[in-house]
């Protein structure tokens, strides 16, 4: 067995080259050179004798865990939320959508001295970890302290099975420690199972990235938004795009403009350093392009429009005829392609979702999305999209049913978390 005294000593030797990292992501974004006392657990301590603490690693994660944490606030408005991320962009996305009804810090590094730090200045009385962030140094500090652990909207990919590699047996000690897991699908609690998950403390609780709130007021925003830039324009979105997808991008719609000359492309990408490149390359190719943070809206001769803000893409999902959803045709796994089911919107993945396995295929099954099997198709998915108005609609309705048929996984989550809470109460409390 891979020991935790030899695991605990290679992050160690690590953290140098963790710093550099981060030190070379700050040369892009700037984010990334700042707090980074926090990564070791240095930051003022906030002076709550109890917490509920919440950890979601970045933006993806953090949308996904708003209706829990709104409902966990709603039920325990008497007690100090804690929200962790580790990175900048989930910070942000923390900061703009709680303020200061949270106290948010990063998450530190899994080494013991600055997990206990963390736990020693948050002094939590539950934890909640958001999908699986499985670290072994963390996970066995908060059972040696007793805090109670849930891990919510937990999902597994054959892929990150096979990633844990020689620490896997520390991962099935860790895993085994907390006292729930919640799992996204059959699938994942199969994985979760074969990693050591006690099969008594596991259950299949639905994806809760189901019951994201969607706005009423996002359909007449989205109509809106295409008044300005022509009405009956075609626009498609290419949403939450990684290096090595973006050019492909822009080949697809210089298809498209062969088929449509008043075609609009929305490009969003993932990540903030990659903003600026992005909107280089579609002026490179000779695409009339704006950005939202210069021109705030594309204007009705632009070919493309490049996103390069956080935490709008509904209003852009709900202006968009057809979604291509990214990080599917590069090894990422795939983002939420559930933000544009819920809009009706028709959505396009390229052969890589293993992050969002079991949605991906019910929205294919269901015929509320195409999967394509490589990045020279996507031209011609997304002009078959545009060319088929009456097809379009009928998909985009069938993906709004898949979204509202699997609603409800908040509750389950809910219900799974009270029954901690109940069952690690001091006496004093129970």
């Amino acid at each position: 067995m891979f020991p935790r005294s030899l695991y605990t000593f290679v992050m160690y030797l690590l953290t140098p080259v963790i710093l550099f990292r981060l030190a070379r992501r700050g040369l892009h974004y700037r984010s990334y050179l700042g707090r980074w006392r926090e990564r070791f657990g240095f930051f003022p301590a906030p002076g709550y004798r109890e917490s509920i603490w919440i950890h979601a690693v970045s933006v993806g994660e953090v949308n996904a865990a708003v209706p829990l944490i709104e409902a966990l606030m709603r039920e325990h408005a008497d007690l100090p939320f804690v929200i962790t991320t580790i990175t900048p962009t989930g910070s942000e996305r923390v900061q703009k959508l709680f303020g200061d009804r949270v106290f948010h810090v990063y998450l530190p590094y899994d080494l013991p001295a600055s997990v206990a730090r963390f736990l020693d200045r948050v002094r939590p009385r539950l934890g909640v970890i958001m999908e699986t962030e499985i670290w072994p140094n963390l996970f066995h500090e908060c059972a040696r302290r007793r805090i109670p652990l849930v891990v919510a909207n937990a999902r597994l990919s054959q892929k990150s099975l096979r990633g844990y590699g020689p620490v896997r047996p520390l991962a099935r000690v860790a895993i085994r420690s907390a006292c729930y897991v919640a799992a996204q699908s059959v699938g994942d609690a199969q994985r979760l199972l074969e990693l050591g998950a006690d099969p008594q403390r596991l259950a299949v609780l639905g994806n809760i990235k189901f019951d994201m709130a969607v706005p009423d007021e996002l359909a007449e925003l989205g109509r809106s938004l295409r008044a300005r830039w022509g009405p009956h324009r075609p626009v498609w979105i290419a949403a939450s795009t990684h290096e090595g997808e973006e050019l492909a991008v822009l080949k697809a719609h210089a298809a498209v403009l062969r088929r449509f000359p008043d075609a609009l492309l929305l490009i969003a990408p993932r990540h903030p350093e990659r903003f600026r490149p992005v909107a280089l390359a579609c002026r490179n190719l000779g695409f009339t392009t704006r950005t939202r943070s210069e021109d705030e809206h594309a204007g009705t001769v632009s070919q493309c429009f490049v996103i390069d803000t956080l935490g709008e893409l509904l209003r852009y999902y709900a202006a968009s005829d057809v979604a291509f959803v990214g990080g599917s045709l590069v090894p990422i796994g795939g983002h939420n392609v559930l933000e544009p089911a819920a809009l009706s919107v028709p959505v396009v993945v390229g052969p890589n979702t293993f992050n969002f396995e079991a949605i991906t295929a019910s929205l294919v099954d269901e015929g509320g999305a195409v999967q394509i099997a490589e990045a020279d198709a996507l031209g011609a998915a997304i002009v078959r999209q545009l060319s088929d108005e009456t097809g379009r609609r009928r998909m985009g309705a069938q993906a709004r049913a898949v979204f509202e048929r699997e609603r409800g996984a908040v509750a389950r989550n809910m219900a799974a978390i009270e029954a901690v809470l109940a069952a690690h109460l001091p006496p004093e409390r129970s």
